[in-house]
């Protein structure tokens, strides 16, 4: 209820008042949770980057708009555009060439001096990462803005223009799916390597 409050707070100052440090606050407070959103759908750091700062851009242009609807749930609102700017990266993708990451981030890769720590870390990141990919567009949205950004139900039913119970069937069926494409992974074999 808190943040219900503080966040109608900051929206209000934002809409009548125009006042750019409230909405420094409602970026302060998202900006981490809408790159994290975006990054599990571009893997791309600085794709994931641009992303984010559009999405925060057309938030502060909706909330100025005279016409823009009243906001009921602000993480429902930056979702929502954060998956529309989503599609709109892939649908101009879609005409622009493209290399592949690995080619081009080869040699940096190379030169990179991490510490192990930060290695593991991006490892299990990557490996998240890489199941969420596996999984269907849908589940992968759900299961992040449920899991890792914390949505309530309603707020994700908001963000996906769903009913709460079909996002609670969603997240249920992300879930499973999720599982079985784990225990698939476990239950592979390991490959042994050849001996020189």
């Amino acid at each position: 209820m808190q943040r219900s409050l503080h966040e109608k707070l900051l929206l209000y100052r934002v809409r009548v008042k125009k006042d750019p440090e409230a909405f420094g606050k409602i970026y302060d407070a998202y900006a981490p949770r809408i790159y994290r959103f975006v990054f599990f759908k571009v893997s791309s750091e600085e794709e994931a980057q641009d992303i984010s700062a559009d999405v925060f851009l057309k938030v502060w242009q909706y909330l100025l708009d005279e016409k823009g609807k009243e906001v009921r749930h602000l993480p429902g609102l930056l979702y929502g555009i954060a998956r529309n700017c989503v599609i709109d990266f892939y649908r101009s993708r879609a005409t622009k060439e493209t290399v592949p990451l690995a080619e081009a981030l080869g040699d940096e890769i190379a030169d990179d001096r991490r510490t192990n720590e930060k290695v593991e870390a991006k490892l299990d990141v990557e490996l998240l990462g890489s199941q969420l990919r596996d999984l269907k567009d849908e589940y992968r949205e759900v299961l992040v803005m449920r899991y890792l950004d914390e949505l309530s139900v309603g707020e994700i039913a908001q963000a996906l223009d769903k009913t709460a119970g079909n996002v609670r069937v969603l997240v249920h069926r992300a879930l499973g799916a999720l599982k079985k494409h784990t225990h698939a992974e476990n239950d592979r074999e390991p490959i042994e390597e050849p001996q020189v």
